[in-house]
């Protein structure tokens, strides 16, 4: 401890910290409204494919964009809720005993594992994905089924478009969901907190594994 101050400074500092790391916990659970601007981008784009402003071709591609930029988000709140919730348990085994494991709740006995995502986090990677399939299921039907027993100079290469970016930005958000994974267990690696004996006969507040 630093000389500089004493026990309760210390205690003073580490609640002031606890309830900042709770604040912001709270902020990335509500990423929930990004949903609602997924689905106003949906409309509006969708509006101006009716009014013949620009292609549905191209309007599908800018709904996967926006699509694949809500899955990041996802991917990085979840990764600093599971970052402060560490960082908050840590905090909590400053002050509490191992036997409030069962006296108060046994969460902080340990960690999440692999930046496991919150339920709230995969119903919302759900939604978009499903919203995302809908999309390019109707483009397929409208730009590509009635093209595929026809010759292939009538089928441009925009048409294929989608389908492309959505490749592309499944792998980005692979390579960013593993490298996240891995930033998070380095960080619960270097700062394991206080361990206690009997942690391992509780279980993680995880529900999932990845």
């Amino acid at each position: 401890m630093n000389p500089k101050f004493d026990e309760k400074d210390r205690k003073d500092f580490l609640i002031q910290m606890y309830n900042q790391l709770c604040s912001e916990i709270d902020r990335h659970i509500k990423i929930i409204w990004q949903i609602v601007g997924v689905l106003l981008s949906a409309f509006a784009i969708f509006a101006l494919v009716e009014k013949e402003i620009i292609s549905l071709d191209i309007a599908s591609v800018i709904l996967v964009l926006v699509c694949g930029l809500s899955i990041a988000i996802v991917i990085e709140s979840n990764f600093w809720y599971n970052r402060n919730l560490v960082i908050i348990a840590n905090i909590e085994r400053q002050f509490l005993n191992e036997s409030d494991a069962n006296d108060i709740h046994y969460y902080f006995t340990k960690h999440r594992s692999n930046n496991a995502y919150i339920d709230m986090m995969i119903i919302q990677i759900v939604f978009v994905v499903i919203l995302l399939c809908v999309i390019l299921i109707y483009h397929f039907s409208v730009q590509v089924l009635p093209y595929i027993h026809m010759e292939v100079s009538n089928f441009t290469p925009i048409k294929a478009m989608p389908y492309l970016v959505v490749l592309v930005v499944s792998i980005l958000l692979i390579i960013f969901h593993k490298k996240r994974i891995k930033n998070y267990n380095s960080f619960k690696e270097n700062s394991p907190g206080i361990q206690f004996e009997n942690s391992d006969n509780f279980e993680t507040n995880s529900d999932h594994t990845t």
